[in-house]
């Protein structure tokens, strides 16, 4: 039952071949992530977050084709190095707002959610395929693989 509620949590666990890094080197692996021209920005968290290290994302997503409204969202991640369990603890949250003639709408979102755009452009061979232009799950994997790849443990706390 355990490893079913590790799934269900999003809790992600290094190779047993791996030698753990001190608390320290996982926070600047974290941290050496925004320089890798990524649309993310990975920095040590402010006294009034309650996180050691945050990563944030503004971006807009187009409503529907015909539409001219956009959502403008804040993905934020907040995580927690708790040197004792070598765990690194991760709080999820997302805000929105629209806005399009005389409607406006602003919402937020905790846990595990994301977001992802495409849009279908013609290949070298002259069918159509489908290209990913925005996922936001691309800041989450590359933090799970600077914090397993340094032996530590990801944890994803639920409905915080």
């Amino acid at each position: 039952m355990g490893r079913l509620l590790d799934k269900w949590l999003g809790t992600k666990y290094p190779d047993s071949d791996v030698v753990p890094l001190s608390a320290a080197e996982v926070r600047e692996a974290m941290l050496a992530i925004s320089g890798l021209r990524v649309p993310f920005l990975i920095r040590d968290a402010g006294a009034a977050e309650n996180a050691d290290v945050v990563a944030e994302w503004w971006f807009r997503t187009s409503g529907f084709e015909n539409s001219k409204q956009q959502e403008e969202h804040r993905l934020r991640l907040r995580m927690y190095l708790d040197p004792s369990s070598r765990e690194v603890r991760v709080i999820q949250e997302q805000w929105s707002s629209a806005g399009g003639g005389l409607s406006m709408r602003h919402g937020y979102r905790s846990g595990g959610t994301f977001t992802v755009e495409w849009k279908y452009e013609r290949g070298p061979d002259g069918r159509r395929h489908r290209v990913t232009t925005l996922d936001t799950r691309d800041v989450k994997k590359a933090l799970q693989a600077a914090v397993l790849s340094s032996g530590w443990t990801w944890h994803r706390l639920r409905g915080v």
